[in-house]
């Protein structure tokens, strides 16, 4: 395989894990009571389910176009690509409102009534892990008019989780690092947080029709 594929995959990576990446900060600002081993479970949640996603969008191609035919199979998995960009940018809206609003509701309350931590909850890292890779479905379809074999496709699986991994891991690191400097103002790492899921959801939704 020449040098020049490998360093796309590498891009396509880093871009796919940029919404795991601002999610990952969320939950580094939030909860309070991580620790390596959640810190460790995150990131491999947000790798498995950024590389699972594109995979299961080739292979719902490659199912489409044996029922239906070729040019009707690729339509259908567009059209498919588009509804879960569409399921992910409503998540990512309820749980940045939920967040958001919570945190200014905290903003008008005196000390003793305001919400002390916020625990990790693996409920949650699930919503935001679906969430935040659900939308790389869409990268499954357009991978299976670029990939000729089974081993190509695993790399491209391979190298996206890898690199979610890491970058995710990163976030929640600096998302925990900026907490610290907050002193565990709940209430305005709660506005950030929300504030970022938001904005992600709008991204989400503007990159699949720019690009």
């Amino acid at each position: 395989m020449e040098a020049n594929t490998i360093i796309k995959i590498i891009f396509l990576g880093i871009a796919l894990s940029m919404d795991a990446f601002a999610v990952a900060i969320t939950l580094g600002l939030t909860c309070n009571d991580l620790n390596k081993k959640r810190n460790i479970f995150i990131a491999l949640f947000f790798g498995f389910m950024q590389g699972l996603m594109p995979f299961i969008g080739y292979w719902i191609v490659e199912l489409f176009e044996v029922i239906i035919g070729n040019a009707s199979g690729q339509k259908a998995a567009e059209i498919m690509a588009i509804i879960v960009t569409w399921i992910a940018f409503v998540l990512l809206i309820i749980l940045g409102s939920k967040m958001l609003i919570e945190g200014i509701k905290d903003l008008k309350k005196n000390d003793e009534e305001k919400i002390k931590n916020k625990n990790f909850k693996i409920k949650e890292v699930i919503y935001l892990g679906v969430a935040t890779s659900i939308d790389a479905l869409g990268s499954g379809v357009a991978l299976h008019s670029g990939i000729s074999n089974n081993y190509t496709l695993w790399l491209h699986i391979s190298i996206i989780m890898i690199i979610t991994f890491i970058i995710s891991l990163l976030g929640i690191i600096l998302g925990n690092k900026i907490e610290k400097i907050l002193k565990g103002r709940i209430e305005i790492t709660s506005i950030i947080g929300g504030i970022i899921l938001i904005l992600l959801a709008i991204w989400i939704i503007s990159e699949f029709y720019l690009i």
